[in-house]
């Protein structure tokens, strides 16, 4: 039995050298396979983030010898655990992961035994079922029952009630609108401009809900909005729906709306109904929908306002500068609607723009110069004074990257393509980048 737990033990080791790949694969085949938890940027963090703290504790299950009654789950498979509850996933996606973890995980150690003596193979393989098994069977316990006491107490709170109207409403299946904008205390015959919005730095739960709650007040005011909805998506995030003034069939952009600013974009959304600029000093970030009128624009700005986040999340998580603070949709709508096939993008990006979407530091410059440059209908001068640089220095940038086009000058010619993958890059930051450079 000794020589059987040095035979377990070992091969522990031998996993641990290679959990990085094994996290990788799984993380890959939960959103495959589960579509309830492909999810945005957040949410696949903290999936990522429950992978690999289950895998280190299984490891550490067969390598130590931890006896069963003081296994514990992982903290970020618990905090996970909550997260889907509050958001309302059915609580069989979250155990048939763990079940698909439990097969790839024997998978990937089986594969680790080939050049172990034939009779101690399978008896090694037997344990490792047994001990897999059993460390599955106790994690799921544990999470099923943080999953049903969060999903109890999110429903008994006035949050939860809200949440599930939204999902309903959202749902785009039948519902009791009259019943539902009561229950909201919220018109949902209004133009309405919804948000998504969570935290810029680390905060609270307690800090984060009084900061969603004064930009809910700066919306209002500035927007005069006849109402305001903030519905927790869970204790990281927030979203928020305004109904705007005026009658749905013909919304007024509001009085204040427009906001100065460098960027050609949000130059563009600052006449758009509905835009608002980040109050100083802002401690959330903000994705902004396109305002809409009625039960779709509701749902529409909502679904924009999640694509606006999702690119947000992308750029934070992909090393590139930080983003700004508050994004609106009209600010990036082609990148929104091409974000969601990131390998698509990537080779868009990198056959367009050529040696230009190479990921060093000068490229960078030469990237924000030319797209500026080409926002700017190639004016020098304007580009000049955007930047804050000497005329001479955007014109010599924009003839270095102009050379790193594919075609030199030729590319330009008909820009279209350059502007939309100078785009991609501005807001998707180096995940859509060449690899290797």
């Amino acid at each position: 039995m000794e020589a059987q737990r040095a035979l377990v033990r070992q091969v522990g080791d031998r996993v641990r050298e290679s959990q990085e790949a094994l996290v990788e694969g799984l993380v890959q085949d939960i959103r495959a396979q589960i579509g309830a938890l492909d999810q945005e940027a957040a949410a696949r963090s903290l999936l990522e983030a429950s992978i690999t703290e289950n895998v280190v504790a299984a490891i550490n299950f067969l390598r130590q010898g931890i006896d069963p009654d003081q296994l514990e789950a992982p903290t970020a498979a618990l905090a996970y655990a909550r997260v889907l509850a509050q958001r309302d996933v059915p609580q069989s996606a979250l155990i048939r992961a763990y079940r698909i973890g439990h097969q790839r995980f024997l998978d990937h150690t089986f594969a680790l035994l080939d050049d172990l003596p034939a009779a101690d193979r399978v008896p090694v393989c037997v344990e490792l079922v047994r001990l897999s098994g059993q460390f599955i069977d106790l994690i799921c316990e544990q999470v099923g029952r943080t999953y049903e006491r969060e999903r109890d107490r999110w429903v008994a709170s006035r949050s939860g009630v809200r949440q599930r109207w939204v999902t309903d409403l959202l749902g785009g299946g039948p519902v009791d609108r009259a019943a539902a904008a009561r229950a909201l205390r919220y018109p949902l015959d209004a133009v309405h401009l919804a948000c998504t919005l969570w935290p810029a730095t680390r905060m609270t739960s307690f800090d984060l809900v009084a900061a969603v709650d004064d930009v809910r007040a700066h919306a209002v005011s500035a927007l005069r909005a006849r109402a305001a909805l903030v519905v927790p998506t869970d204790e990281y995030e927030a979203r928020l729906w305004l109904a705007l003034p005026g009658p749905p069939n013909a919304p007024a952009s509001p009085p204040g709306s427009a906001s100065s600013s460098a960027s050609a974009s949000a130059s563009a959304s600052a006449s758009a109904p509905g835009y608002l600029g980040a109050p100083e000093g802002s401690p959330l970030h903000a994705a902004f929908g396109r305002p809409g009128a009625g039960l779709g624009g509701f749902r529409t700005s909502a679904r924009q306002a999640a694509r606006i986040r999702e690119i947000l999340g992308t750029r934070l998580g992909s090393g590139a500068a930080a983003a700004p603070l508050w994004v609106h949709y009209d600010q990036a709508a082609p990148v929104a609607l091409m974000a969601g096939d990131l390998p698509a993008v990537r080779d868009f990006v990198t056959s367009t723009l050529g040696a230009l979407a190479s990921a060093g530091a000068r490229e960078a410059v030469l990237r924000d110069t030319l797209r500026i440059f080409l926002d700017r209908h190639r004016g020098h001068a304007a580009t000049a004074r955007a930047m804050s640089l000497h005329r001479n220095s955007v014109q010599y940038r924009v003839h270095r990257a102009t050379a790193l086009l594919p075609r030199g000058e030729r590319d330009l010619a008909d820009d279209f393509n350059v502007r939309a993958a100078l785009l991609a890059v501005h807001w998707l930051g180096e995940a859509v980048l060449a690899t290797g450079s």
